[in-house]
């Protein structure tokens, strides 16, 4: 009965269920060998049947993370690429939180609150609320000021997720930016990271490299991010696109990271007048193949997303057997071993000190020999069979006493939080007091579990195999696949900014008008 999911667990799974059914048809039903996996981990106490549930610790649905400065595009080019104005766009930074742009029913742009994000498992930022009141020290601030959410109806948004962060420039928010970037890039399948050709020098930009590039060069991942130079129509009068592109190179390699290619868009729809007709032509054909290619590792996104899923549930059935196992059967042996020593020593000193103030009151041994005690014994039932029955409530109280104090020193050794759940809650179930000390299978991890968790294994194979004929198939999912050579807005072709006065003055109207998030 303990194995069941509570209520608002087992609703949760439907409505994940229901969702995946709509917008991953490759992935319904999976939702079932995560149930059966949850019920292992009710019965081992890894995972509390009221809170928990291990679908809710992945994410199910490809993302897609745009990062970048104030001003470099990120809202524009997220607007073209879904096809609808969803966010806000301009030359000024026109929002301080991070946007989960989902795929909704309504045609029209639905926002809601950074808590419908903290509260529901099927998306990201899950149950992130706590730690963002942690890194905003108390001041005040809620999910709310660093998150928000969107949905609207476009096929592009089916079955992924698109992250629209604030910029990087230094304010009060700073820390807690910084933090839940560093979380959007451990969950991200892709990472835009846009910066903005108008501002030439890298230099200024030192502290975001270091922040977007340095920390995830270090990373095995780091290949999902991609870097776009942004607005390069800007360009167009220097014609020095390949000096502007070779020298944010040169500044991402220095960051640590190796590859340093750079995607070069721009926003026709936007764009300052180019006036020579070759650089027009030359910059719009390298902005339409470079935004082809970035729409490409979108739509590629989405089978590595599902493959990624099932692999996390047998990495969830594998670290439960071979990781939580044996760790929780060490612990208990040391805490039996503990347990025994402290009951051998205590139980040990009681009874001598009850054979010495027994002798005390007889005046002696010579009592004991000569048979008087015992007489004395026999002669006084109910005071004898009191009297050891006080004796084991105490030699009892200390063996209690013992398994709780070793429990509770073993148990701080013992993770709260892995890949297979709760060490520490699942040890402290074996350590309950009707649970014998020389019981060596930690509870809910017997070989009948063992075995259940090696039939999931299985099912994991079977689900593999559904993906690749789906995506043998298909070649990818259809709502992946970029529509048509050259959809709307973010390519075109740019080239240097203005250097004369009367160029600023030329195109300082339009980029007042440019969209950039």
């Amino acid at each position: 009965m303990f194995n069941r999911p509570g209520n608002r667990v087992n609703q949760q799974l439907a409505l994940l269920s229901d969702r995946l059914s709509e917008e991953n048809p490759a992935l319904e039903g999976i939702v079932d060998p995560f149930r059966a996996l949850d019920r292992v981990g009710y019965g081992a106490g890894l995972l509390d049947p009221e809170e928990d549930s291990y679908a809710f610790t992945i994410s199910w649905w490809p993302m897609v993370a745009v990062l970048g400065t104030f001003s470099a595009g990120k809202s524009t080019f997220i607007n073209d690429y879904i096809g609808k104005e969803v966010q806000r766009s301009g030359s000024q930074a026109v929002d301080d939180r991070f946007t989960v742009i989902s795929y909704g029913s309504s045609e029209k742009v639905k926002e809601l609150p950074g808590l419908a994000l903290d509260g529901d498992p099927r998306f990201p930022f899950y149950r992130v609320s706590h730690e963002i009141e942690r890194l905003s020290d108390g001041g005040g601030r809620t999910v709310d000021h660093f998150l928000a959410m969107k949905t609207v109806s476009a096929e592009r948004l089916r079955g992924r997720i698109l992250i629209d962060s604030p910029g990087f420039d230094a304010d009060e928010q700073r820390a807690t930016i910084l933090q839940l970037t560093d979380h959007i890039i451990d969950l991200s399948d892709l990472v835009l990271v846009f910066f903005d050709a108008r501002h030439p020098e890298p230099g200024a930009m030192r502290d975001t490299l270091e922040h977007l590039v340095n920390r995830v060069a270090a990373r095995n991942d780091f290949t999902k991010l991609v870097f776009v130079l942004n607005m390069i129509d800007t360009t167009w009068r220097e014609d020095n696109l390949e000096e502007v592109v070779s020298a944010w190179q040169r500044a991402v390699v220095r960051q640590g990271n190796a590859t340093g290619r750079f995607y070069c868009v721009y926003n026709k729809g936007a764009a300052v007048e180019i006036g020579d007709d070759k650089v027009r032509a030359r910059y719009e054909q390298k902005a339409s193949r470079d935004r082809e290619e970035i729409h490409a590792k979108i739509a590629e996104i989405s089978s590595s997303r599902s493959y990624r899923i099932v692999g996390a549930m047998q990495a969830i059935a594998e670290s439960m057997e071979m990781d939580a196992r044996p760790a929780l059967k060490g612990a208990m042996a040391r805490w039996r071993r503990n347990v025994v020593r402290a009951d051998v020593v205590l139980m040990a000193l009681v009874i001598a000190l009850v054979v010495w103030g027994a002798q005390a009151l007889a005046g002696g041994f010579a009592p004991w020999l000569d048979g008087t005690m015992l007489e004395a014994v026999q002669d006084r039932p109910v005071v004898s069979v009191l009297a050891v029955v006080l004796l084991l409530v105490v030699l009892g109280g200390i063996h209690f006493l013992n398994r709780g104090w070793v429990a509770r020193r073993v148990a701080r050794s013992l993770p709260e939080e892995s890949a297979s759940g709760n060490w520490r809650a699942a040890f402290r179930k074996n350590t309950v007091f009707w649970r014998s000390i020389f019981r060596k299978s930690p509870a809910g991890l017997g070989r009948g579990s063992v075995r259940q968790l090696h039939a999931l294994r299985d099912q994991v194979e079977g689900f593999v195999q559904r993906l690749n004929n789906q995506f043998m198939d298909e070649g990818a999912p259809a709502s992946g696949t970029p529509a048509g050579g050259a959809a709307g807005g973010v390519a075109g072709a740019g080239a240097a900014e203005p250097s004369t006065e009367s160029g600023s003055r030329e195109t300082a109207g339009r980029e007042e008008q440019r969209g950039q998030g």
